[in-house]
């Protein structure tokens, strides 16, 4: 039996993102982001939301672009104290011994630790209330090499134990189930 509940904002499990934004050494900044997510194919693009008054906002908002470091188990820690601390107050790489790499198209960096960065550049802010939306392009992937199946080029995220976030907990993935379209596959 299903009760009345409050609204809000239960669609969960989500990722947890390392969002990476500044276009200087000095101004580099990390946030968290769990609300974040695919929206069209071709051309590929993303979203981002970010409180108005997080530093990253104001970075993001200068600059129109970021990049989003998908997380491991690995990066758990580093991922919850990002997202915790503020840039203003902290250097979030040098306290979470955190390694900047250049991006290929974009002016913020990547995080060395992570195994997918996908590099964005905003082409609409949407004012959402007490978040704004980025809307961005997806300009640029740097993959792990070690990641990429040799036989078939995939990328095999599931190899780096991607980090998920479901209403205020962290978690690893389970179990694969099934593969897109397992259900009306015929039987071998």
């Amino acid at each position: 039996m299903k009760i009345p509940f409050k609204p809000g904002t239960l669609i969960y499990p989500l990722p947890a993102v390392m969002v990476t934004c500044g276009d200087c050494e000095e101004n580099y900044n990390i946030i968290t982001v769990a609300w974040t997510g695919t929206i069209c194919s071709d051309p590929p693009m993303c979203y981002i939301s970010v409180r108005k008054e997080r530093h990253s906002h104001e970075l993001i908002m200068k600059n129109k672009e970021f990049v989003i470091n998908l997380t491991t188990e690995d990066l758990a820690a580093a991922t919850d104290w990002c997202g915790v601390r503020s840039g203003r107050d902290y250097n979030k790489f040098k306290e979470m011994h955190l390694h900047t790499e250049p991006a290929q198209m974009v002016k913020a960096p990547l995080i060395k630790e992570s195994p997918l960065c996908i590099e964005c550049k905003v082409v609409e802010v949407k004012e959402l209330g007490s978040h704004d939306m980025f809307i961005a392009e997806v300009v640029a992937i740097d993959a792990e090499e070690k990641l990429i199946d040799k036989g078939t080029g995939a990328f095999q995220l599931n190899h780096a134990r991607p980090l998920a976030y479901s209403h205020g907990k962290y978690y690893g993935l389970g179990e694969k189930i099934g593969g897109f379209g397992f259900s009306v596959k015929k039987k071998k």
